[in-house]
């Protein structure tokens, strides 16, 4: 059984992550509890939320600070009805990783009005919602510390990412006016733009595209990929006091991709 840290770096601390329930999200959940977070998990997959409750309870035991609530994010109702189970679990959310989204592959002429509402509404609107329920709580205590998971696709991208190129540019600038706008209350703000992450979905492009990994391989510097614990790392530094003058900041966390020229 691996222990939870009570005198870790985020020890005591309420931290709330949307898209919990796996990949990057799960790197995350994972990687507060063991550094001594309370930790609510958000997600709109249920059966993979409490799987995942399930799998914590055994790891660490059954009194692990854990709470799974399933949550649509582009719901306000939703967000203010989880961040309040939340509280009464853990009081007040001084820590927000707003992870949840997807990718979109679409034409510009061929996506529709209602496609593209529907992803903005999950890949942008959301982390706004999360903020406007969490911001009053953090306001009161005068800190907290918010992280959004961007993307290396606000800075480059592939032909046909334009949604979520689109999406995630809002997210890193939604990030810098929310530093500029929050840092008198003690909040900080800041963006992680992970690169190649070997999550469940990638891995199952991989195992159907081997030739696609070998090529993707070719142009990273350290020659592997990232795993989510290596996203959760610099999400957990970034959420805890260790990284109190950092805010406004997007952080590439990309194996040195973004670094070369594509030639």
């Amino acid at each position: 059984m691996v222990t939870v840290s009570t005198t870790g770096s985020l020890a005591g601390r309420h931290v709330l992550v949307t898209g919990g329930a796996k990949g990057i999200g799960e790197g995350i959940v994972r990687g507060a509890l063991l550094r001594g977070a309370q930790v609510t998990c958000c997600d709109i997959d249920g059966p993979g939320g409490r799987a995942l409750s399930e799998q914590l309870r055994a790891e660490h035991g059954a009194q692990v600070p854990l709470l799974f609530a399933q949550t649509d994010v582009t719901d306000f109702a939703q967000v203010t009805a989880a961040v309040a189970a939340g509280v009464a679990a853990f009081g007040p959310v001084l820590g927000l990783v707003n992870n949840a989204g997807r990718n979109s592959y679409a034409d510009p002429v061929a996506m529709t009005e209602q496609e593209w509402d529907d992803f903005f509404d999950l890949d942008l609107k959301s982390t706004w919602l999360m903020c406007k329920a969490v911001l009053p709580l953090m306001r009161a205590a005068g800190t907290g510390s918010i992280v959004q998971i961007a993307s290396v696709h606000a800075r480059m991208t592939y032909p046909n990412y334009f949604p979520y190129a689109a999406a995630k540019s809002g997210l890193v600038g939604l990030t810098r006016n929310l530093a500029l706008d929050e840092g008198r209350h003690g909040i900080r703000v800041n963006a992680v733009s992970p690169g190649y992450t070997l999550t469940p979905m990638l891995r199952d492009y991989f195992r159907r595209e081997p030739a696609a990994e070998q090529q993707a391989l070719a142009v990273h510097p350290l020659g592997v990929f990232a795993e989510p614990r290596d996203i959760a790392n610099v999400v957990c530094f970034l959420l805890s006091d260790e990284a109190r003058f950092v805010t406004g900041a997007d952080w590439l966390v990309d194996g040195g991709l973004t670094a070369r020229f594509a030639g």
